[in-house]
């Protein structure tokens, strides 16, 4: 088991870094193949949707197939190949279709790890270890940051694709070479993600992990980038700077959340208090757009920081899944908390074109970052009407 996990989580740094490295590409694709935020904001959506629209059928090839080789085959075609379309890309068309590609196959590699771990690791650390693999797995949303604008500028971003195209593929080769297959679920037991959804106890959660990703994923995996490019005219390797300090943020507040719900003995209350505290940060950011750079740069920290509760949101709803649909009880939540990012970051791009073009940029982040913040809040009040599961 250990070693699985453990060259799972390395496969892991590649999902987090291709949901997050566009934040730094704005300047050089807008100047070569003609891509606006918008545009990006489109694409970086569509990654999303196809991670989350991915999780019923990993769900399904977990419990069936096994981690091993539904990991390994999506990370090689999807992975691999969608990194070698956006390396040819000549517009937004190929920049939509790379990112749908590389979405999907990233799509089994994290939830891959927890289906190992909910099957044969300790239920009271699953919050901990999961936390623990996120964590080191964010270490590539380090590397789409200030590593990959300094490689972007020293070889070209078509040059840093195919090399990821290669990196991708070989990791894609480890995974089927060394991963193993968890033993059958006892009992032979049938089921669906039906039986998931009757499940009241997971109705409130699902709000919450709708809207709980959304703020972190978004500002990191892009509009941190347009924002102090746009109001504060921030150059490529300033912004790769930014994103790198809310990186570590992430990483920070990912391994911090892991031991609380035991610390303290509540999933809940650790996952309301932190996403309110996102929430407040993020609506602080909506109010003081423009204020200044390093206001910004701390309040996207902190938003990075306060928000990383996602790992506690699967333990929390892991400890209402029956064994035999562990694959599908973690892909479902991943379905919710990869899909709301995507279409929260669909509708983003929208919402920012449409202020700007009537009111201003400071008016179109301030509108942009509001959004966020409320769809936290809204999220955390819904979620208290849910009950803890055993810590």
């Amino acid at each position: 088991m250990r070693a699985g996990l453990i060259l799972l989580c390395l496969a892991y740094v590649l999902s987090q870094f291709y949901r997050a490295f566009l934040a730094v590409l704005g300047g050089v694709l807008a100047r070569d193949i003609g891509t606006g935020p918008e545009d990006l904001a489109f694409a970086s959506g569509l990654w999303f949707l196809a991670f989350a629209g991915a999780q019923l059928p990993v769900g399904w090839a977990l419990d069936h197939i096994g981690p091993r080789r539904t990991a390994s085959s999506l990370l090689l075609i999807g992975g691999a190949g969608g990194a070698l379309v956006f390396a040819f890309a000549q517009g937004p068309a190929l920049v939509n279709l790379a990112m749908v590609m590389i979405g999907a196959g990233c799509a089994p590699v994290l939830v891959s790890a927890y289906y190992i771990l909910a099957r044969q690791g300790n239920s009271a650390q699953f919050a901990t270890m999961a936390a623990l693999l996120l964590a080191i797995g964010s270490l590539g949303n380090l590397g789409a940051s200030w590593p990959m604008a300094w490689t972007v500028e020293a070889f070209g971003w078509r040059a840093a694709m195919i090399c990821l195209a290669a990196i991708t593929a070989l990791a894609a080769a480890v995974l089927l070479a060394f991963v193993r297959d968890p033993e059958a679920a006892p009992g032979g037991q049938r089921g669906s993600v039906l039986d998931l959804l009757k499940m009241r106890a997971l109705w409130p959660i699902f709000p919450m992990i709708f809207v709980c990703y959304a703020p972190v994923a978004a500002i990191r995996g892009l509009w941190i980038g347009p924002y102090l490019s746009d109001i504060f005219g921030l150059g490529t390797g300033q912004l790769g700077q930014a994103s790198l300090v809310m990186g570590v943020a992430m990483i920070c507040g990912t391994l911090v959340y892991g031991p609380l719900d035991r610390v303290f003995g509540t999933h809940k209350w650790v996952i309301f208090s932190g996403n309110m505290a996102c929430a407040a940060a993020s609506l602080m950011l909506a109010v003081l757009v423009g204020h200044s750079v390093g206001l910004g740069i701390a309040l996207c920290a902190a938003i990075g920081l306060f928000g990383s509760t996602f790992p506690v949101m699967i333990a929390h709803a892991r400890g209402f899944f029956p064994a035999h649909l562990a694959g599908r009880g973690v892909t479902l939540m991943n379905l919710f908390g990869i899909g709301g990012v995507g279409l929260m970051q669909l509708g983003s791009g929208v919402l920012h074109v449409r202020v700007a073009a009537t009111s201003g940029d400071v008016a179109a982040y301030g509108a942009l970052f509001a959004f966020f913040g409320v769809a936290a809040l809204a999220g955390s009040l819904v979620y208290l009407f849910s009950r803890d599961a055993p810590v």
